[in-house]
């Protein structure tokens, strides 16, 4: 029950966060688009999809309501939609690196005794954790993630039309067979490619592991 409380109070401004960088950063560009969809706000009624928020509670991934960005609108479409893209993900590390400093200080400041069932310390490496997976996760480049919109940008014409085709018929599933590999047969690709960076990054702006200091936080030893 505890871990669920931290979870959720950890991931709630994560994704808020991120989705108005998205908005804000396509507005400040020159699109009016989310301005219009209210979402250039901090209200997480603004931002939280009500499936998507179920399965931050009680499923392997949540999700917010993506942010409609209309590219046209910018003086260079392509170079305006990835910023606006890669914004989300960025706000994320922001987010990540602060909680990761503010735990570095307390942990500094304390001995080990001082940080079992301590819940700021738990929520201060939950936070941090998360916000890295945000980060890496959204990264990658399949299905609706801010990493299919990112790699493009870098791609030339033709593999940038191959990969559009692509993910538009096929990385949704891939996206979602990833998923349930992981969490269902057992099968750590997911982990290994998002869960292990984010906790390494994490970890080591925070000066200590952040699943042990989760688990210190919540009473295990």
């Amino acid at each position: 029950m505890e871990q669920t409380i931290l979870r959720l109070l950890a991931l709630l401004p994560a994704l808020v966060v991120h989705e108005f960088a998205h908005g804000y950063s396509a507005y400040k560009l020159g699109d009016p688009t989310p301005k219009m969809d209210g979402r250039l706000t901090l209200n997480p009624l603004a931002h939280l999809d009500p499936f998507g928020t179920l399965m931050i509670l009680f499923g392997p991934i949540g999700w917010a309501k993506p942010v409609r960005v209309n590219p046209h609108n910018f003086r260079d479409p392509a170079r305006g939609l990835v910023i606006s893209t890669a914004c989300g993900p960025l706000s994320n590390i922001i987010q990540g690196t602060i909680w990761a400093l503010v735990l570095r200080l307390v942990i500094a400041t304390s001995n080990t005794d001082a940080l079992v069932g301590n819940m700021l310390v738990g929520f201060l490496a939950m936070a941090a954790f998360i916000n890295f997976v945000l980060a890496v996760f959204n990264l990658i480049p399949l299905g609706p993630l801010d990493g299919h919109e990112v790699l493009p940008y870098f791609l030339p014409y033709e593999q940038k039309v191959a990969y559009h085709r692509f993910n538009q018929q096929y990385g949704m599933f891939v996206l979602m067979g990833l998923v349930l590999l992981d969490f269902v047969a057992n099968v750590p690709i997911l982990t290994t490619v998002v869960v292990r960076p984010a906790h390494w990054l994490g970890s080591t702006v925070a000066g200590a592991p952040l699943l042990l200091v989760i688990r210190l936080a919540l009473g295990y030893r």
